[in-house]
């Protein structure tokens, strides 16, 4: 008896933590680098990323820092 506790407790806990691995937020970035080329001195130059969140959960960015 002890040991179908043991199994039943086991496969529950793996069921709970299955289901939490999945349901993860993810960022994509199609384009992660951008090559601007030649840019002569003191020009402005700027560029869009875009960021997608393909995962089942919600995605929340605290803070960007550009580098």
């Amino acid at each position: 008896m002890r040991n179908i506790t043991i199994i039943l407790l086991l496969a529950a806990l793996i069921a709970v933590f299955s289901s939490v691995a999945i349901a993860q937020p993810k960022l994509t970035i199609p384009e992660a680098e951008f090559d601007f080329g030649y840019v002569p001195q003191h020009a402005s130059i700027s560029h869009v990323f875009w960021l997608h969140s393909t995962g089942t959960d919600s995605l929340k960015i605290v803070n960007v820092r550009p580098g």
